[in-house]
């Protein structure tokens, strides 16, 4: 049997003038193609009969041809491919899940398609690293959150880093990258740093700040959230200072907000990248931060000389500190160092013991927090046990009136039996 006659039974399927019936044929010749028992004349019928079938005029019969190739390995990949740039109803459907289609496929197909068919590719079971850096530099936000969300995606930092360059306004994306556990402690920073700009941003607009103000309120969220991250961070605080630095985010405030938090880990670190000095250095240096060379390791560094007296007793305050996890600030530390510098003549600081007087503040807040947190928490404990109690007494009264009523009927049938 010639080719042409092997198709000529199947084209004969597709000439229905109902949408319906050739969306039906073109379903079933596709299932015969992927299980029939079909010989090799009949199978390259039926291939050329449903690359045919490509070219109807109705969206619903591709969409049937789209639907029953999808999960196929071995469907034909020209018209797996071809399905894949169609409209974006059909593309979505083998754009979500087709075995058949490559990487290049992908990324050819993210480069062109719109956002509906950028988020169905966005939800594959797996996404290599060249897909997502496709999709991080061209997708829309459905897609990059779609992405973000996926544990299948394969998402490297530099294609993180465009997704915050790209939506880092965006809170939805924010909350999926954040819940990644391969997101680097940096670009958590930079998440951050995004969410603090952008309610900056809002409260300048709705006119509840002035600039200046929403500014350094977002200064001080982003060097919070640094704090929180660098306790996080298990080993790698180094990284994260060197991130910091090059984008200009490791301050003398940061710095000094991280000792008062008890991260002499952290410190050391920046202090040693800023320096350019090993973290060992730094270490033995800090042992007696009084001494000439610790002052000297803080002037390389190019730490203002009006911060010095409260990095000194910072770092003594916070020695055999151990950090809180969230990185707030101590109140004990803090409290000893504005104490060590009001007694050196705390005036002569300028600015730094305004900030000193800010991070005291701060911190007696949280302090109280934790207090009223605690008590609320005693209190509804105790009135659990009170209830318990309660419930314990009524059931013990309970159990005794049933016990005298038993007795009773007990007494009054010896009386009848008697009788």
């Amino acid at each position: 049997m010639s080719v042409s006659q092997a198709v000529s039974p199947f084209l004969s399927w597709f000439q229905s003038p109902e949408t319906g019936r050739r969306a039906e044929a073109a379903s079933a010749l596709a299932l015969a193609y992927l299980y029939g028992d079909l010989d090799a004349q009949e199978l390259r019928g039926a291939e050329i009969a449903l690359t045919a079938a490509l070219d109807d005029p109705s969206p619903v019969v591709r969409r049937a041809l789209a639907e029953a190739f999808a999960g196929a390995e071995q469907a034909p990949r020209h018209i797996i491919v071809a399905l894949a740039n169609d409209q974006p109803e059909v593309a979505a459907i083998v754009l979500s899940r087709s075995p058949a289609l490559r990487d290049a496929d992908l990324v050819d197909c993210v480069a062109v398609a719109d956002p509906y068919a950028q988020a169905a590719a966005a939800i594959r079971a797996e996404l290599s690293e060249p897909v997502c850096d496709a999709l991080a530099a061209v997708g829309g936000r459905e897609a990059c959150v779609a992405m973000s969300i996926n544990p299948g995606a394969r998402i490297a930092p530099a294609a993180m880093a465009r997704l915050i360059e790209r939506f880092g306004a965006d809170a939805e994306l924010r909350e999926a990258l954040l819940a990644r556990r391969d997101l680097p402690h940096g670009l958590r920073h930079e998440l951050a740093v995004a969410a603090a700009r952008a309610l900056s941003e809002f409260v300048v607009r709705a006119g509840w700040l002035s600039a200046e103000r929403a500014e350094r309120l977002a200064r001080e969220s982003r060097d919070k959230s640094a704090t929180i991250v660098a306790a996080q961070a298990n080993g790698a605080t180094l990284d994260l200072a060197r991130h910091l630095r090059r984008a200009g985010h490791l301050t003398p405030g940061l710095l000094l907000r991280a000792l008062l938090s008890g991260d002499r880990a952290f410190f050391a670190s920046a202090l040693a990248d800023l320096a350019d000095v090993a973290t060992a250095r730094v270490q033995g240096l800090m042992r007696d931060p009084q001494s000439a060379g610790f002052a000297a390791l803080c002037e390389r560094a190019g730490l203002p000389s009006a911060l010095s007296p409260a990095l000194r007793a910072a770092v003594a305050a916070s020695r055999g500190f151990v950090g809180a996890p969230d990185g707030r600030l101590s109140l004990t530390i803090v409290s000893a160092v504005v104490d060590a510098c009001e007694a050196a003549g705390g005036e002569a600081m300028g600015k730094a013991m305004g900030l000193l007087r800010r991070f005291e503040a701060e911190a007696a807040l949280e302090a109280a927090r934790d207090e009223t947190l605690r008590a609320a928490q005693a209190e509804a404990e105790e009135e659990a046990r009170a209830r318990t109690r309660r419930r314990n007494r009524s059931d013990a009264a309970g159990a005794g009136r049933c016990g005298d009523a038993r007795r009773r009927r007990a007494s009054r049938l010896r009386g009848f039996r008697r009788r």
